[in-house]
């Protein structure tokens, strides 16, 4: 959602038809069959994403996905043949990534480097381009850098509690790589350079108010994160699952909350 809200907010005047249509494949269709698949592939019997305790997967799940992905794939051409072709290669990457014959999730910067450049420029070309008035190719690059870096700075904090399940699978994320208080300073830094990109990309853009008013929505997450990896440095069992999650759903809410006003502030 904040990739998605973030694209949409750099428009100006988006095309209100195809923004809705784009939100509806991506977070109903593409990221519910992707999180489906790679459920299908790992058969998580233990706390994962956002589940702590995910029901077996079976064969129709494998089916319903690739349903999903036919169905993005048909109405991303209703929007453009460029965001349908994006369409297919997250789709693609996102296979390659959870599937048994490649599974690019093994390889700790092969996985990492795939969701960061996928889930951060990537999504942020398809909303920005679809709901552009002109359908543009000309999409800010400093916008889908600031994209994949915080994805880049997030996603570590979602694996940090996953280390044991993922070696039992044979999976090497980077977070397992940098250790539990690795994970934390990795993510740390990596989420100053990505709000120092974004800052100087929204100052450029001349949009000095609307930086103010973002740095003010993602206070509750430098204060939770920062409290969080003083408790894991303390105490690394605190590096678990449910303070996974709370990270998640401060971070979440209060980015689109921050995107949402930058995006209603066009209009006033």
């Amino acid at each position: 959602m904040p990739v998605y809200l973030f694209a949409l907010s750099q428009v100006v005047r988006p095309d209100v038809g195809r923004a809705l249509l784009i939100f509806f494949i991506i977070h109903v269709l593409i990221y519910p069959s992707s999180n489906g698949f790679n459920s299908y592939m790992d058969r998580d019997d233990g706390s994962v994403g956002g589940l702590k305790s995910p029901l077996p997967p079976t064969r129709q799940l494998l089916y319903v996905t690739l349903a999903m992905d036919a169905a993005a794939i048909l109405l991303g051409l209703f929007i453009s043949i460029f965001f349908s072709m994006a369409a297919i290669l997250y789709i693609a990457a996102s296979r390659a990534y959870s599937a048994r014959s490649v599974r690019l999730k093994k390889y700790p910067l092969a996985g990492y480097f795939t969701v960061v450049i996928c889930q951060g420029a990537l999504i942020f070309f398809m909303v920005y381009h679809g709901a552009h008035p002109r359908l543009t190719l000309r999409v800010p690059t400093l916008g889908m850098i600031s994209a994949s870096l915080l994805i880049g700075g997030f996603y570590p904090l979602t694996q940090v509690y996953q280390h044991a399940a993922d070696a039992k699978d044979g999976v090497r994320t980077i977070s397992s790589k940098l250790g539990i208080r690795g994970t934390f300073i990795y993510s740390g830094i990596l989420y100053g350079i990505a709000y120092t990109v974004l800052g100087f990309y929204l100052l450029i853009s001349l949009e000095i108010k609307e930086f103010l008013l973002l740095t003010t929505c993602m206070l509750p997450v430098l204060v939770y994160f920062t409290v969080w990896a003083v408790q894991v440095w303390r105490n690394p069992l605190r590096a678990d699952f449910g303070h996974t999650m709370r990270m998640n759903a401060i971070a979440s809410c209060c980015t689109s909350i921050g995107f949402i006003l930058v995006f209603m502030m066009q209009y006033l």
